[in-house]
């Protein structure tokens, strides 16, 4: 129920959609008897279009998140190498039939590389079918692995944890494939706007581990340059609001961080 619930109120309190909704709802009421209160939000969702899209207020939000947790310089010996789901378009490549990549491309690029440098870390991808109308029944991790085979990552050295849907079920399912000794050093890679979230729930689930964030979006000089385009601007602030609510639902449902810190508690 949680994950059905938080999928939907996240659709529907996204920025863009919020204004596409109340444009719709002033033009229903310019034909009913409260055709002034129609004008209103029709003016209304105008103006929030117009500032939300070209104002720097969703890059800020962004890089906000993206800022949150470093990039570390990795030494020592490396147990193992989690990559969290979200890079794999799922319905696209079931029916293209390939894999087919989304923004957070990177997160597997980044896993390479990172298997290159640590030859005897273990790769778990983390990540079930998140979708709530399932059409297919390959995993997004299925499908990482076959990326990461074709660019020349070794089979044997990657497992899979498929039953996953959502973030905080990541990290459980995780700690349960990955079994952790004490002590050891385990990296965590997503996009770094997501790595705030993913921390929580990692944290949440009593499996340490040291965030490598990925799939920066944002430069420093975001914070105050107005957006090149509105539907620039749009997808920063939807970015944004989608792991901010996220952050707010799980601490709510999950009793995570509200926004968790680089210094665990």
């Amino acid at each position: 129920m949680f994950f059905v619930a938080s999928k939907l109120l996240q659709t529907f309190l996204l920025p863009s959609n919020m204004i596409g909704l109340l444009t719709l709802v002033g033009l229903f009421l310019m034909r009913s008897r409260w055709p002034r209160l129609g004008r209103s939000l029709l003016l209304g969702s105008g103006l929030l279009l117009v500032v939300v899209g070209w104002s720097p207020i969703g890059r800020a939000a962004l890089a906000t998140l993206e800022n949150r947790f470093p990039q570390p310089a990795v030494q020592g010996d490396v147990a193992g190498i989690i990559v969290l789901g979200g890079e794999i378009n799922t319905h696209i490549s079931f029916d293209r039939k390939t894999v087919a990549l989304t923004d957070a491309g990177e997160r597997l690029t980044a896993a390479a590389e990172l298997s290159r440098r640590h030859p005897n870390a273990r790769i778990i991808l983390s990540g079930g079918i998140g979708h709530l109308l399932v059409e297919q029944a390959k995993t997004e991790s299925a499908y990482a692995r076959e990326l990461l085979v074709q660019i020349g990552v070794p089979e044997n050295r990657i497992e899979l944890e498929e039953r996953s849907r959502n973030t905080c079920e990541n990290a459980f399912e995780s700690k349960a494939v990955a079994n952790p000794a004490p002590g050891a050093k385990w990296l965590l890679v997503t996009s770094a706007s997501h790595m705030p979230r993913a921390i929580g729930c990692f944290r949440a689930a009593q499996f340490p581990v040291i965030p490598y964030p990925v799939d920066f979006r944002t430069q420093p000089a975001d914070m105050w340059r107005p957006s090149s385009s509105i539907a620039d601007g749009l997808q920063a602030a939807d970015l944004a609001a989608h792991e901010r609510l996220g952050l707010a639902a799980y601490s709510l449902g999950e009793g995570t961080e509200l926004f968790p810190s680089p210094q665990s508690r």
